[in-house]
């Protein structure tokens, strides 16, 4: 039996779960701006779960397996890729500095996980000028669809095709899933629009803007577009009924999600399924749109977890946490997603004008080119 501990640091809630063999142990959440505030709490609630082998913990736009012992600035630097002071409202950023400082005095065995682009299953040339393929949260949220994929249908993790969905409360991540493997995606920052955020911004945009706090990358979305960026999806889905202005966020953000979903097929010989997850496909008005505009592609089924509170990420993160702790049935899920090969830093495939500059102001330490399990 392995126990472990997966996080999920959303926009909107910090959610946790914990897994002791098959059994659940920890099902939480807890909203993002309480434990921004009091990072304590946070500790304090893994404390009292009792010892566990391994904590996946919240680890932005990821890491290549890292000890929270190896954390330092450098690595600070590229979880976040921010300014500690950087996203008070919009994003989790502004607390996240002070809620990993907490995790690393408090001697729990706690590491950071990769993203998708750390990932040696996505080829090289998807890669070019990328950053925000899916973050570490989002890469969890698909390992537990490759888990529920292969319980569902009976086959073996290597055998999974699909793509994943995860529309969360701020950000819409897609990502293509063939044998068990991730081989694409495009992040929240870089494709469909989210509940919150924009998605992918026009470059002249980004001009004009200048230099900009990550508030912005979490601004635009459909509730923005609504007139309401501070409503809930169930407040959005009620209103887009009725309001124009809801309705034409509702229509942009189905239509993106849907070409992203298209560019992800393509990718794939043949996926056997859309799958849905995340705090918009929890809302039955909201999954019923997806459905209708998505089962062109595949077959669309919400991704069935294990929890009944928490979400998908911190469900996989906690599978993925036993698998790494010597779980044999979820090594297996590691395994076949290739997660044990992750390597090198978000910044590693740009190669616009100020690559370099990006990569001297975000230096990858040494020590990260080796798995934490093989460190001395």
């Amino acid at each position: 039996m392995t126990r472990a501990i997966g996080i999920d640091p959303g926009t909107v809630s910090f959610d946790v779960c914990g897994r002791d063999g098959d059994e659940l142990f920890l099902d939480a959440t807890y909203p993002t701006a309480d434990v921004r505030d009091d990072p304590a709490s946070l500790v304090e609630v893994l404390h009292a779960a009792g010892p566990v082998d391994l904590i996946v913990g919240p680890s932005g736009y990821g890491l290549p397996w890292t000890d929270v012992r190896d954390l330092g600035p450098q690595e600070l630097d590229l979880l976040l890729l921010a300014d500690a002071k950087d996203g008070p409202r919009g994003t989790i950023v502004g607390g996240m500095g002070r809620v990993l400082e907490a995790l690393k005095d408090s001697g729990l065995p706690v590491c950071f996980a990769p993203g998708v682009l750390h990932l040696t299953t996505v080829p090289e040339h998807r890669k070019a000028n990328r950053i925000d393929m899916g973050t570490a949260d989002k890469l969890c949220a698909v390992a537990l669809a490759v888990w529920d994929q292969a319980r569902r249908l009976d086959v073996p993790y290597d055998e999974t095709s699909f793509v994943s969905v995860e529309a969360g409360g701020a950000f819409t991540a897609v990502v293509a899933v063939e044998g068990g493997a991730i081989v694409d995606g495009s992040g929240g920052t870089c494709g469909a629009m989210g509940f919150r955020a924009l998605g992918a911004m026009d470059g002249e945009l980004a001009y004009l803007l200048r230099g900009f706090s990550k508030d912005v990358l979490a601004s635009g979305g459909a509730a923005w577009i609504a007139g309401a960026p501070e409503c809930s999806p169930e407040e959005f889905a009620f209103a887009a009924a009725s309001d124009r202005r809801a309705a034409v966020g509702l229509a942009a953000l189905l239509e993106q999600v849907a070409k992203s979903v298209a560019a992800e097929s393509i990718l794939l010989e043949a996926p056997r399924e859309i799958l849905l997850s995340g705090r918009l496909s929890r809302v039955p008005a909201l999954r019923r749109h997806l459905v209708e505009v998505l089962t062109r592609f595949a077959p669309v089924h919400a991704v069935k977890g294990y929890a009944s509170v928490c979400s998908e990420a911190a469900q996989g993160a906690a599978l993925l946490g036993q698998g790494l702790a010597g779980d044999g049935g979820l090594s297996d899920l590691v395994d076949a997603m290739g997660l044990r090969s992750a390597c090198g830093s978000v910044l590693d495939h740009l190669f616009v004008s100020e690559a370099e500059s990006l990569r001297r102001r975000h230096p990858l330490s040494r020590r990260l080119q080796v798995p934490f399990w093989e460190r001395s």
